[in-house]
């Protein structure tokens, strides 16, 4: 019974249910007393509607059944436009049929979502400035943007199934998922920063491979670099220069007028020497820049050793005598650190403390603690506090008289050297300002 079709499984079942009744009426018909042509009609009309009513039954449950088929079957092609009828029928079949139907605009609505989400990502992957490429579990191509055709002087279509080895992009499938690489392609060459991720579809891995070309920003970063130093070099030499000139053009002058050092009035003299002090002054104004200058292009790698926090805080602090500084004391640590780097560093940390407490007549205090990474040092004043803090680490930026405006830079290059951090911020608790420098305790977090 399992193997016959559910058709002819209902034909059966209804010829069954019908076939006690009609034998009994047959059987009626022919033992009673009637003539052989009413026995012939009775017979017919009991056959024929038995049958009818059997066909009928069959057609009523086949052709909903095949109906549900068919819209399945469009639902399986793709197509959700197709309702099905009856669905406003207060029986089983109307219930099945309105489920069917918002099954269909579910699914309807789930891909115009779908389409429209994969057409915005694709617009996106068109749009951007990197290249993304896609490869199979084969290494043949199956996805590349815009970025990526220029990348490779190429078009999509003629690369869409080449594989990576014929691209010129094995190398981009193995190794490291992130990483620099060095490219040489149609399209471009230089340093490109590398990567890739995993993915699946239809069931099937996939490499998804992004490329950003570091060049472009390196050259944007170094034009930045040098418009800062060319901007303040020129205008510390031309602070320098301005003086200079006017000077010279007024000694030189001054020097036609008078035929020799005898014939000069007696205040001649006097103001040629005032214009050379000028002139010697500016020049050495000049020099103290470009040394300052050359300290900060030329600090050297750290020389690492051992460095006892707490004997180098005292060690330096002893050094400053304008004001008593207090040391607040931490646990006993020792570092990987490079200690002449790092008494330069704390000593213009602990003289810009120093002075901006003399401003107010406070006092200065530094002191440390540790977590189970990093040293933290902090050195806080009870200063006036700082009014901007934008151009604290600006090379050159200075707020005091005589000020060199490297002290800060230096030391934010020692630290980051040692592979630290160093920031200034205005107290919460006071007035005056604390300046927090963050040391790595091990040798092996430092190298990494």
């Amino acid at each position: 019974m399992k193997d016959i079709h559910l058709e002819r499984r209902v034909l059966l079942l209804t010829l069954a249910a019908g076939l006690p009744g009609s034998a009994a009426a047959l059987g009626l018909i022919w033992t009673g007393d009637h003539s052989s042509n009413v026995r012939w009609t009775v017979t017919v009309l009991v056959v024929a509607i038995w049958l009818g009513f059997t066909l009928a039954v069959r057609n009523n449950v086949a052709f909903p059944l095949q109906t549900l088929s068919n819209l399945l079957a469009a639902m399986r092609e793709g197509d959700y436009s197709i309702r099905g009828r009856g669905a406003r029928s207060p029986d089983s079949f109307g219930d099945v049929m309105r489920e069917v139907n918002a099954l269909g605009e579910t699914l309807r609505t789930q891909r115009l979502g779908a389409v429209e989400a994969t057409a915005l990502m694709r617009k996106v992957a068109e749009e951007i400035d990197v290249a993304v490429f896609t490869f199979d579990g084969s290494h043949n191509l199956r996805l590349v943007n815009r970025a990526g055709e220029r990348l490779l002087d190429s078009i999509a279509e003629v690369m869409i199934g080449q594989t990576a080895e014929e691209l010129g992009l094995a190398e981009i499938l193995g190794g490291d998922p992130e990483r620099t690489i060095e490219i040489n392609l149609p399209g471009g060459k230089g340093r490109w920063d590398m990567r890739r991720s995993l993915f699946r579809e239809g069931g099937l891995q996939h490499q998804l491979v992004v490329l950003t070309d570091l060049s472009r920003a390196r050259r944007e970063e170094e034009r930045q670099a040098w418009q800062r130093l060319i901007r303040v070099i020129g205008h510390e030499l031309n602070n320098s220069l301005a003086p200079i000139q006017s000077i010279s053009e007024s000694m030189e002058t001054m020097l036609r007028r008078l035929p020799s050092p005898q014939e000069w009035p007696d205040d001649a003299a006097p103001d040629m020497c005032s214009g050379l002090g000028v002139i010697r002054a500016r020049a050495e104004s000049l020099g103290r820049f470009m040394n300052a200058y050359a300290r900060l292009a030329k600090l050297p790698a750290p020389v690492l050793g051992p460095v006892d926090v707490a004997r180098w805080i005292a060690r330096t602090v002893s050094l400053e005598q304008r004001v008593n500084v207090g040391i607040v004391p931490g646990p006993r640590i020792e570092i990987a650190a490079d200690g002449d780097q790092l008494d330069q560093l704390l000593i213009n940390l602990v003289r810009n403390a120093t002075d901006a407490a003399l401003e107010t007549g406070g006092g200065v205090r530094v002191g440390w603690n540790s977590d189970t990474d990093f040293v933290e040092v902090f050195v806080e004043d009870d200063g006036p506090g700082l009014s901007n803090t934008t151009n604290l680490f600006v090379p050159f930026f200075t707020t005091k008289p005589g000020g060199s405006g490297i002290g800060l830079v230096l030391s934010r290059q020692i630290a980051e050297g040692h592979g630290g951090s160093l920031w200034l911020e205005n107290r919460k608790d006071s007035r005056g300002v604390r300046a927090r420098l963050r040391l790595p305790l091990e040798h092996e977090k430092l190298a990494a």
